[in-house]
């Protein structure tokens, strides 16, 4: 029964008794049927194999390959001495504005939006991405940034509102 040519299947052999390192007669590969076609998966093989093998020969080639495979640890990789880079994300909105307006409609909605101030505000426009047209996060009048958001809440409560 052949193999499916989709798969690539190399198996790394075991050391044998008597391999020492740097041995070219040491058989590190054993390859499927696959390693002589010429489809991308055998090139793949191929190469694979050669690769394979040198690093079998070469133990300085073994440890670059290593070296170029392993992940690197992300909390190591930082130096002590750098600061983190802060990220350039808002904070999350403190309530669900959607709910809030099922709740109390548009009444409590402004009433809650009120005793925010002018970045909290603008945090809640970027967060539910009410400023499509590029204009609310400009404006300086608090009560000008709590209209929008009070306008798109109530088009997105009311949308679908035919189905309903």
């Amino acid at each position: 029964m052949a193999k499916p040519e989709h798969r690539l299947r190399l198996r790394l052999g075991r050391r044998l008794p008597g391999w020492r390192q740097g041995s070219a007669t040491a058989p590190l590969v054993k390859a499927s049927p696959l390693v002589g076609t010429a489809t991308p998966v055998g090139v793949l093989a191929r190469i694979s194999t050669v690769v394979a093998a040198e690093a079998g020969r070469s133990s300085r080639f073994a440890s670059a390959l290593s070296r170029a495979v392993r992940v690197p640890d992300l909390a190591a990789s930082e130096e002590p001495g750098k600061a983190k880079r802060p990220s350039n994300r808002r904070k999350p909105c403190p309530f669900d504005l959607f709910a809030l307006y099922a709740e109390g409609q548009e009444h409590g909605l402004r009433a809650r939006l009120a005793a925010l101030g002018l970045e909290d505000l603008r945090d809640i426009v970027a967060e539910h991405g009410m400023d499509t047209d590029r204009l609310a996060m400009k404006w300086k009048d608090p009560q000008r940034v709590v209209e929008r958001i009070v306008e798109r809440v109530m088009e997105r409560s009311w949308k679908g509102s035919a189905f309903r």
